[in-house]
């Protein structure tokens, strides 16, 4: 599903915040850290626009991994020098692989790197060790990117969650869940649908869905308006006494995570505990093309190669995209970790 984000907008609503700083930045080093970093990602960002595909990716990332600070110094959760983040706290091999099967992996837990750091604050995995986490599982949770697939492999997008609370108590949560693939849709069976929500935690637990019979089976009842746009109406009971609007719509929110307005199922990609913060999931992506431009300018000039790389297109794109949606989550996850005055 395509969104129209204006990142206008959303540097309004980060420099309004600079003269009343949220949570945790109210005073000291934490504030002086929060105005400068967001001036340096604003700046960063703005620079960003007026460059091409070799360089973008520095700007946009550094942009993002200052913002990254303003986010720490803000949050009410990181106590004494926590907020202070230190390194990147995340790293990338496998270079000479094809493009959409460079490696991931993160510090350990607790320890002070932005990624990690970051990535606990806002509910997200890390992996370590023995854990790889390929660039296509990634890039295939951003919403951006559901129209700019890296192979031909099989992928796991968000599903769009859409949900139409009212006002009224109801014993049931009823979510339209959209971008459901065509293999799901076109195997028709509870079985399929079953199998293919395992990878969505957020969606576990619920107690039915829309059906229609075919020689006497009960089967999901799809809509679809174009390819691997299935969509499914699904229910979740509430609990006995938990029905109001606000509890249906507080269940919502602690199922799925918030894009930009909009509310996803992401799936924990790869085998990790769970699924990516958003954030988070443009932070990988982005990590990887900042590293490729800054220490492999050679091979990061034959994946934007218009002419002959077949990935040229979707890396112009998501950093397009970057500079349109990652203000307004930069914005959001802000109000996620503080307490606005």
């Amino acid at each position: 599903m395509y969104m129209e984000i204006d990142p206008l907008k959303a540097w309004e609503r980060l420099r309004a915040s600079r003269s009343s700083r949220p949570g945790k930045a109210s005073s000291g080093a934490r504030a002086k850290t929060y105005s400068t970093a967001l001036e340096q990602a604003q700046q960063m960002f703005r620079a960003a626009e007026v460059v091409g595909p070799q360089t973008r990716p520095l700007l946009v990332f550094y942009g993002l991994s200052q913002a990254g600070r303003a986010i720490a110094a803000a949050a009410t959760n990181l106590k004494g020098e926590e907020w202070n983040l230190v390194s990147h706290g995340i790293h990338a091999t496998g270079y000479h692989k094809d493009f959409a099967d460079i490696e991931i992996r993160t510090d350990p837990a607790g320890s002070a790197g932005s990624f990690v750091r970051l990535s606990e604050l806002l509910e997200s995995p890390i992996w370590c060790g023995d854990t790889v986490v390929p660039l296509d599982a990634v890039w295939d949770t951003i919403p951006a990117n559901l129209e700019y697939p890296l192979t031909a492999r099989e992928r796991l997008k968000p599903l769009y969650a859409s949900a139409g609370i009212g006002s009224q108590p109801h014993p049931l949560l009823t979510i339209e869940v959209g971008d459901i693939p065509d293999r799901v849709v076109d195997a028709g069976s509870r079985e399929a649908l079953t199998e293919f929500l395992e990878a969505y935690p957020g969606t576990s637990g619920h107690d039915g869905f829309v059906i229609r019979t075919v020689e006497g089976v009960d089967v999901p009842n799809y809509e679809r308006s174009h390819p691997d746009a299935g969509w499914l109406t699904m229910h979740w009971a509430m609990p006995s006494g938990a029905d109001s609007a606000e509890q249906r719509r507080a269940r919502l929110h602690a199922m799925t995570r918030g894009y930009a307005g909009h509310r996803y199922f992401f799936p924990a990609t790869a085998g990790l505990s769970r699924d990516l913060h958003p954030l988070m999931a443009w932070w990988v992506v982005l990590y990887v093309l900042s590293m490729l431009a800054r220490y492999q300018p050679a091979q990061w000039a034959k994946h934007i190669d218009i002419d002959g790389s077949r990935h040229a297109v979707p890396i112009e794109k998501i950093l397009e995209r970057a500079l349109e949606q990652l203000p307004t989550l930069i914005a959001d996850a802000i109000e996620e970790v503080a307490v606005w005055p």
